[in-house]
């Protein structure tokens, strides 16, 4: 009997990220720093290698040199395996012709061939955007007992916000019999996380069928799984109890990365369910005798001169004498010059901000945040306004 995987993870990791702005102009979405020592990408891995998922294709298309470096061969997260681990899919010439991913069902159903070498029976389909742990293969289990054909994590949301997800309305037992994308009434508040499980030989079926249509976005939300329930198939909800957020856009990405500070955060990163990351060699932070940090997570090699407050610092960040860093997110090697004042924003990485510059401001609750593209230099005495974003034109 041949080798086989049970199930196979297959992480969307292409998408251009186009609310993030600059940050996303050069690099992959997934493949921003998070938390000072991650990247978005790490938490879905991490999740599959602490899930026992060992085979993940990550399909990626917008800007992917970056990330495929980073991801290497999957060592970071025990994922370099000689059966299955982690591979990197881009679009690629067939004999047919070549396509870019047409849309998240697409960029699948140009993968199957890879899929079908593993002989899964089941299909894991993750969006490599989102921060959270999740324990993938209890969605599994719950998938298995339902003998569900589909089953979508979901997560309950405000009432008053429901209206900007796609909703999932079901019976006492979980079933699915209704998708609402976006509505503007919602009949429920039970939302869904893009996270689906299926059977494979199902997958397969509503993929290729798919891909015959004139008339598809081909896409999981809007296309795929309206077209199961229409059929009849068995689709369930799970519901996940936890920390999740879609950081998509700027002022989702600052929260999450805020949402890591003071002695109770609201996403503890201390716990077993270990997140992995390729990390730098680097000495320990120094904080030099002029030097204040509070509340703040300040990464390896960071040298601080300044004051940090309430703000999240990459590795080998510096921030010079005199400088206060404030409510902000610094990616590796920032330099803040002596004398600036850095509030309320996000600053790529390499990033040099010269002497007595002034980069965003305001407060809560009219708090706007200014970002500063990857490699840009804020000459002496600069400015960059609340909620103005600046790069170098390239």
């Amino acid at each position: 009997m041949a080798i086989k995987k049970e199930c196979v993870a297959m992480l969307l990791a292409g998408g251009q990220g186009s609310r993030l702005y600059a940050l996303t102009s050069k690099v992959a979405k997934p493949a921003v720093t998070f938390g000072g020592k991650y990247k978005i990408i790490d938490f879905p891995l991490s999740n599959c290698v602490n899930s026992d998922l060992d085979t993940v294709g990550v399909l990626t298309q917008y800007q992917p040199l970056l990330l495929n470096d980073y991801i290497g061969n999957g060592q970071s997260w025990d994922l370099d395996r000689s059966f299955g681990g982690v591979h990197i899919l881009s679009p690629y010439q067939a004999k047919k012709g070549s396509d870019w991913f047409l849309g998240t069902a697409n960029a699948i159903y140009q993968n199957i061939a890879f899929i079908k070498q593993y002989n899964p029976d089941y299909v894991l389909i993750l969006s490599g955007d989102h921060i959270y742990k999740m324990n993938y293969a209890a969605m599994l289990s719950a998938h298995k007992q339902n003998n569900a054909d589909c089953t979508i994590a979901a997560i309950e949301v405000p009432t008053e916000e429901a209206s900007r997800f796609g909703i999932l309305n079901t019976n006492p037992d979980g079933s699915i019999y209704e998708f609402e994308e976006k509505p503007a009434n919602p009949k429920s508040n039970l939302a869904s996380m893009g996270i689906y499980i299926f059977t494979a030989e199902k997958l397969y079926k509503y993929l290729e069928e798919d891909a015959l249509k004139k008339d598809t976005s081909n896409d999981f939300g809007k296309d795929i799984l309206p077209a199961m329930l229409n059929q009849g198939e068995r689709m369930f909800a799970y519901k996940f109890e936890g920390y999740w957020k879609d950081v998509g856009t700027i002022d989702s990405l600052f929260d999450a990365n805020m949402d890591l500070l003071g002695d109770n955060p609201k996403f503890d990163l201390k716990s077993d369910w270990r997140i992995h990351s390729r990390n730098p060699i680097a000495p320990p932070h120094y904080v030099g005798e002029t030097g204040v940090v509070r509340n703040s997570i300040v990464s390896l090699g960071g040298e601080i001169y300044g004051k940090v407050e309430n703000s999240v610092l990459s590795d080998h960040v510096t921030v010079k004498k005199g400088a206060v860093v404030k409510n902000s997110v610094l990616f590796k090697g920032v330099v803040i010059g002596e004398n600036s004042v850095i509030e309320n924003a996000i600053l790529d990485e390499g990033v040099v901000v010269g002497k007595n510059c002034k980069v965003g401001g305001g407060a809560q609750p009219k708090r706007k945040i200014s970002v500063i593209g990857r490699d840009y230099v804020l000459p002496d005495k600069g400015v960059v306004e609340p909620g103005e974003i600046v790069e170098d034109k390239d």
